[in-house]
């Protein structure tokens, strides 16, 4: 009786395992984009990575972001920073959800990247 109990309780576990699993394939991916292209080509709540510069701090945890085709407002937690500190003139790599609030559109950043 245990030994059956023992071989179900394994078998619960080994087809359930499939419930984990996440969509691989068109779209799921995080997409490569321009400031211009987050701005007004995607759709709010697509995930974007951005390249290029953190230029201005406005307040809290908002900053402006910039690369060659403009710029955007984007929110990074202190946490992301890691103790780093990133100027202009840092070139970053920062990837996150496209938003939007009264103010406008908005990154709400999940992982910045200095890149050398």
């Amino acid at each position: 009786m245990k030994k059956r109990i023992c071989v179900a309780g394994m078998l619960l576990v080994a087809l359930s395992a499939p419930v984990h699993a996440q969509f691989q394939g068109p779209g799921a991916s995080v997409r490569e984009a321009t400031v211009a292209q987050a701005r007004s080509g995607l759709r709010v709540g697509s995930d974007v990575t951005l390249t290029g510069h953190v230029v201005e701090h406005q307040r809290e945890d908002y900053f402006t972001f910039r690369d060659d085709s403009g710029s955007i407002r984007v929110e990074i937690s202190p946490r992301l920073f890691g103790g780093r500190t990133v100027t202009p003139e840092d070139r970053v790599r920062i990837t996150g959800e496209i938003d939007r609030s009264p103010r406008g559109r908005y990154i709400d950043v999940e992982s910045l990247e200095i890149l050398h």
